[in-house]
């Protein structure tokens, strides 16, 4: 399948010959580049063998819970045994590892079979979570074998239950601890749109697991739960002056959101303030998994595009970034010079963001666009700090230039997921969602 997708110039008209060698190569040097990342115990973040880790980076010597789950997500359609062999290493090394309450680590030290559950300064990793329910319930329905499924039921329940546990105030939406995600150097918390995007997301995959064990009715109830938080997502995070006042009157929110009408969904709401920057990440999800429709995510697109977060290279993660001075700033940020301006979390360029805009695009239905800009990604992912054809983890936001470790295996595993996204028919991406 995956050859038909690449080789055929027929379906590559659009593209001169030189570029669509690159693409064939480019999708090659990512499945050798997701090679490097197979271990005993699943999927490592980034290749144990090709980079050195100093200090705290020793933690890269682990399956990430959020890393994994998304390698082996973006991987499925791949027909290669070591692959499949390691999609599921990489969910049982995490399950294996839930904690009573329920909670599932963030990593898993390759070397020690150790877990860790908290990130940067011990803060827990909510979507480590998350992702690894997703990525169980897409593992199984691919596959159509649902022995891990039916292995951990008991754990996947309790992990649901340690999820719904962090909606405090029974709003339908999560509250997450400030760099409690993905963005563990970052000023993130409460009401975090990527973490709503992605507990949505669970409520409608843990339903459906619910339905195949034959548990209707309880299924019934996180379908209803799905489409309440998806109904309070919208209202909460696309601003708008149309005040609905149909259940009472304005809340202080409602008031504030009311002086402007957003284009996407913003990044974070508290009781106390917002922030009106683009997570572009997020944004990506929200239309992949069907939670925004088509005409919302347009907008999206265009305000996107307007500010180039594909220059030079597809793309920046958020928009705009964060300067000194701004209320948005920690001084944390310059921990070790990571999150400055236009670096790593803040508005940094993530290959596998990239790989993300480029489906999102051929979604939308531009299939001429989002070739050009899988070209433009292949480009991207070709450099490397020591080798061509490193993937590497990220780049700077302005200068294009990779500053994250090799071989980083989300990186390669978008780069295939995109590649195997560009010869579906768009119109049947709404049939389900393709996180």
């Amino acid at each position: 399948m995956a050859k038909r997708i690449l080789f055929d110039p027929s379906e590559y008209r659009e593209l001169n010959s030189e570029d669509q060698a690159l693409l064939q190569l480019a999708y090659q040097k990512a499945i050798e580049a997701l090679h490097r990342n197979i271990t005993p115990a699943g999927f490592s973040a980034c290749s144990l063998k090709d980079n050195q880790v100093y200090g705290t980076d020793v933690n890269y010597r682990s399956v990430w819970a959020r890393d994994g789950a998304k390698t082996t997500i973006w991987s499925l359609e791949l027909e290669d045994s070591q692959i499949h062999h390691t999609q599921e290493l990489t969910l049982r090394t995490i399950l294996r590892h839930q904690a009573p309450a329920g909670q599932l680590p963030a990593h898993v030290l390759i070397d020690s079979d150790t877990p860790e559950y908290g990130g940067v300064g011990g803060i827990t990793a909510i979507d480590s979570v998350l992702w690894i329910i997703i990525a169980t319930y897409r593992y199984c329905k691919h596959y159509d074998d649902w022995a891990l499924v039916e292995d951990h039921i008991e754990g996947l329940q309790r992990a649901m239950d340690w999820l719904s546990a962090h909606d405090s105030n029974n709003n339908g939406l999560l509250e997450i601890p400030e760099a409690g995600d993905w963005t563990d150097l970052f000023a993130r918390s409460y009401h975090v749109l990527y973490d709503e995007i992605l507990w949505h997301r669970c409520l409608v995959y843990y339903s459906q697991i619910l339905r195949q064990l034959g548990k209707h009715d309880k299924a019934q109830d996180y379908e209803d739960w799905s489409k309440h938080v998806r109904r309070v997502i919208l209202k909460t995070f696309w601003p708008s002056t149309l005040i609905d006042l149909s259940e009472g009157g304005p809340s202080f929110a409602d008031v504030q959101f009311g002086l402007g009408d957003s284009r996407y969904l913003l990044a974070q709401i508290s009781p106390f303030s917002y922030s009106w920057r683009c997570d572009v990440y997020a944004n990506l999800l929200a239309y992949l998994t069907n939670l925004i429709d088509r005409e919302r995510a347009m907008m999206t697109f265009h305000f996107l595009w307007g500010v180039g977060v594909n220059d030079p290279h597809p793309v920046k993660n958020l928009y705009p970034p964060v300067n000194s001075g701004d209320p948005e700033w920690r001084n944390y940020f310059t921990v070790n010079l990571l999150n400055l301006p236009d670096h790593y979390h803040n508005g940094g360029i993530w290959p596998f963001v990239g790989g993300l805009w480029v489906r999102y695009i051929h979604k939308l239905g531009m299939r001429d666009l989002a070739r050009r800009e899988a070209v433009n990604l292949a480009r991207m992912c070709a450099q490397g700090v020591s080798h061509e054809w490193e993937f590497n983890e990220w780049h700077h936001g302005k200068t294009g230039r990779p500053m994250g470790k090799a071989f980083q295996a989300w990186s390669a595993a978008s780069f295939i997921s995109a590649c195997h996204s560009l010869h579906l028919d768009p119109e049947s991406l709404f049939e389900d969602d393709h996180v």
